[in-house]
């Protein structure tokens, strides 16, 4: 957010053994250095238990998180070999799967599943993550609420991926809020 030294948002892509990815962003609830604390705390248990089920790790995070701000987190396991991701978020930040036809058009194929509430305050239960299949080509972006639902998919989704985030970044990041983009593309399985 302008005029702040530090973001309370935070991204991580972490290995997960194998052909699997653990993406994840972090909002820490308002802004500034309590915010930042927060989500730093989040990354630091995601980057210890990347392995972990993702309902597990919002867990985690939760008890980690109690006593301070709180933050919202989406997380998604991309499983490169299976042609799979499973996503599980708490709050708002945002998850979209965005699929590219073979005449080039793109189009939302899928949301992420996000419930209420706030990591580390108010953790709903139950929450359980949901699977979708991966195509070639795909692109995911996640975002904190520094940048409106609306705007994730008016870049398109030619071109390279930071190429993308930065233009969302550019384009759309709020005044009043910190922002971060994740960006990821689905290339298929390396052979």
């Amino acid at each position: 957010m302008p005029g702040q030294s530090v973001s309370g948002d935070d991204w991580a892509v972490l290995d997960a053994g194998g052909d699997v990815v653990l993406l994840g962003v972090i909002d820490g609830l308002g802004h500034g250095a309590d915010a930042a604390a927060a989500a730093h705390r989040a990354h630091q248990v995601l980057s210890c238990n990347p392995t972990e089920p993702l309902d597990e790790l919002i867990t985690l995070c939760h008890r980690a998180l109690l006593g301070t701000r709180g933050a919202a987190i989406t997380l998604v396991r991309l499983d490169v070999a299976a042609g799979s991701l499973s996503w599980l978020g708490v709050g708002n930040v945002a998850a979209i799967l965005i699929g590219v036809s073979a005449t080039g058009s793109a189009a939302p194929r899928a949301s992420g599943l996000s419930v209420g509430g706030i990591v580390g305050y108010r953790l709903p239960p139950g929450q359980q993550p949901a699977t979708v299949p991966l195509e070639v080509g795909d692109l995911l972006v996640l975002a904190s609420d520094g940048i409106a639902d609306r705007h994730l998919t008016e870049s398109g989704v030619a071109g390279p991926v930071d190429r993308i985030a930065g233009d969302l970044l550019d384009r759309y990041a709020k005044a009043s809020d910190d922002a971060v983009v994740l960006l990821a593309r689905y290339r298929g399985v390396r052979r």
